[in-house]
């Protein structure tokens, strides 16, 4: 028997991206000259706002960090038919846990504390995802719904902390305290929000593609993901890639609560997670499971978010609207995936 594995390219599919854009942007144009009263206005503040200072392009940059990281999470649990859907409770969780830390040690020094933060996150998510997959690999439990279901029940608690044992009386709002300065990520870019965070990020976009397609736990990974049957029978330890993805996964999600935490918030308040989660599936689909790809899918989303803010502020159009675009856009892509999971399969029947 032989199977033929298909590199995947560091770039997605030129075509198939190319009409999914072009749909979504069709139908932002649509909304924009049905909603707005200055359809010329909102148009040029969607497209040119999030470039024409440093601050909205600063902030876009800073806005697709969390997003490459969900991203990178979800490409590594899809790359062996492993499917994470808890990731909204697992960057909630990961921003929490990062939070507690910093505020259980206030005098430590910088490095030691932001360490100890983004262990503790890291650690976090991969337990909350990696039980997922082992429930997989012990009592075959669909991944899928138990992942979800965990994620759901997290946001609660998590809720419960930040309004509870770790509120902040002294604010109006449901926060917790601030961290200490010296756990703030450096800013490089003012007056924007952007950090020193992005550089290791997108080191670690790079290595995780390194890992997935250069090294031979990668191609065992990627093995079972295409299939795990043939994979058994050659010899490699299927319930291992039950699991492992799923921690990689989960531990790429708590990174992305950490680094909100400790770069932008600076603090763990009700809901910042803000749909950190579901955007990165939307980015793995579009990037096609390669991590290079995700950080100009990521940045695609940050841009349409950035591009609906500054429309809002500048002309007279809802944020609602890059909402609608990025639903769009996912389903769109994730038709696609369904399209391109299907085809060969019709072929060889």
């Amino acid at each position: 028997m032989q199977v033929r594995i298909k590199r995947s390219g560091v770039f997605v599919s030129a075509a198939g991206l190319s009409i999914t854009l072009a749909a979504a942007f069709i139908v932002m144009l649509i909304m924009i000259f049905s909603l707005s009263e200055t359809p010329k206005d909102t148009i040029y503040y969607f497209f040119a706002g999030p470039v024409t200072n440093n601050y909205y392009l600063g902030n876009m940059l800073n806005s697709a960090i969390p997003l490459i990281l969900t991203g990178l999470g979800i490409s590594f649990a899809f790359r062996t038919s492993m499917f994470n859907l808890g990731g909204e409770g697992q960057v909630y969780a990961g921003g929490l846990a990062a939070t507690a830390v910093c505020l259980a040690m206030p005098a430590a020094a910088g490095f030691t504390g932001i360490s100890t933060a983004i262990i503790a996150a890291v650690v976090t998510g991969a337990v909350i995802a990696g039980m997922s997959g082992f429930f997989k690999m012990k009592w075959n439990t669909d991944e899928l719904i138990s992942s979800f279901l965990i994620s759901n029940a997290l946001i609660y608690i998590v809720d419960n902390f930040i309004t509870g044992v770790l509120d902040d009386p002294e604010n109006n709002l449901l926060t917790t305290k601030k961290i200490a300065e010296q756990f703030w990520f450096k800013k490089i870019y003012p007056p924007s929000n952007l950090d020193i965070s992005i550089f290791f990020i997108v080191i670690l976009a790079v290595l995780a593609y390194l890992y997935l397609f250069r090294t031979h736990q990668g191609y065992e990974m990627r093995m079972c993901g295409l299939n795990s049957e043939f994979s058994r029978y050659g010899g490699i330890n299927v319930g291992k890639y039950m699991v492992l993805p799923m921690l990689i996964s989960g531990g790429f999600h708590g990174l992305a609560g950490a680094v909100s935490v400790l770069g932008t918030s600076h603090q763990c308040y009700k809901g910042f997670s803000g749909g950190m989660g579901w955007n990165g599936i939307a980015v793995a689909l579009i990037a096609r499971n390669n991590p290079i790809a995700v950080i100009p899918a990521a940045l695609f989303f940050a841009y349409l978010e950035a591009g609906a803010k500054s429309a809002m502020i500048n002309a007279d159009i809802t944020i609602e609207i890059a909402s609608i675009v990025q639903s769009v856009v996912f389903f769109l892509i994730t038709a696609q995936a369904i399209y391109n999971f299907v085809k060969p399969r019709r072929r060889s029947a």
